[in-house]
């Protein structure tokens, strides 16, 4: 279970079809083992190379803690149980400078408000290159020459002059595009994404959602979406899990959760989707 494994184990689970990051009977409680407040209570799932896996829920149902506990992100007084792999390599309990090697450059993260996740007092160049250095080992030049490019991929106008810019220079749009671009700095084999658009206008949102889709497929990435919002899984998921109060209550394809489901809260979310009049009527 050395970390030296994960990423011989993880690319070849890119080739193969293999899970990439397996979550098993995952447990998390906020407070003390007397006084426990159970937040996520014995979930499962499996993220696949090239393939978007949606949590879906409500506000309070446990899917962002869900994702927080990948990366150890959680708040010092939460208790974890079950298992989280990536590859070989057991997540849950491993020391903090094993886990800050796999951050960002075997798992990265994308979330909810580029405005708060971006530094606003260092250039775009300087967030992009400063994260390969330390990862990738790269040069200083070869760090610019690979930003410049990342920037060019996620479609951020004039990249060379974006380096030099700072995060209140861009759109909203552009905003989530930089960091999108830093979280596929490192090329990472599995990406969280923490209600990417949310923060965004309706007419950016497709554009975020159809340059995550393109990455997916490209890149053999292996994907977990949290979202509110089925009109999003809609767009760019594969498989939905629908979380309430901190459990699983439905797991299918995006195909079967739209078409048919099977649980009265996966129904009723579904009913609240825009165009759904009548939805209820029909099932029945």
């Amino acid at each position: 279970m050395s970390d030296a494994t994960t990423p011989q184990s993880a690319d070849t689970a890119r080739t193969t079809g293999a899970p990439i990051l397996t979550i098993d009977d995952l447990t998390i409680g906020i407070g003390s083992r007397n006084n426990l407040k159970a937040i996520v209570k014995g979930i499962s799932l499996a993220l696949t190379p090239g393939r978007v896996q949606g949590l879906a829920g409500e506000s309070g149902s446990g899917k962002t803690v869900t994702s927080l506990a990948i990366l150890g992100l959680l708040p010092h007084n939460a208790i974890v149980g079950g298992s989280i792999r990536l590859g070989d390599t057991e997540l849950v309990g491993l020391p903090r400078r094993q886990l800050n090697d796999i951050r960002g450059r075997r798992i990265a993260m994308i979330f909810q408000d580029p405005s708060s996740s971006l530094h606003p007092q260092l250039t775009v160049g300087t967030q992009l290159t400063d994260h390969v250095k330390r990862h990738m080992k790269l040069s200083t030049k070869q760090a610019r020459v690979h930003a410049i490019a990342l920037l060019e991929r996620v479609r951020v106008p004039n990249p060379e002059e974006a380096l030099a810019r700072y995060p209140h220079q861009f759109s909203g749009g552009q905003r989530q595009r930089i960091s999108i671009a830093i979280a596929l700095a490192c090329d990472p084999v599995v990406l969280l994404a923490d209600e990417p658009t949310t923060a965004l206008d309706v007419t950016v949102q497709a554009g975020i959602l159809h340059l995550l889709r393109d990455l997916v497929d490209e890149r053999q990435l292996a994907v977990l979406l949290v979202t509110h919002d089925l009109g999003v899984m809609s767009a760019i998921a594969d498989d939905i899990a629908v979380m309430r109060h901190g459990e699983v209550v439905e797991a299918n394809s995006r195909h079967e959760v739209f078409t048919n489901p099977q649980h009265a809260y996966t129904r009723e979310l579904l009913s609240s989707l825009p165009g759904a009049t009548g939805f209820r009527e029909a099932k029945e």
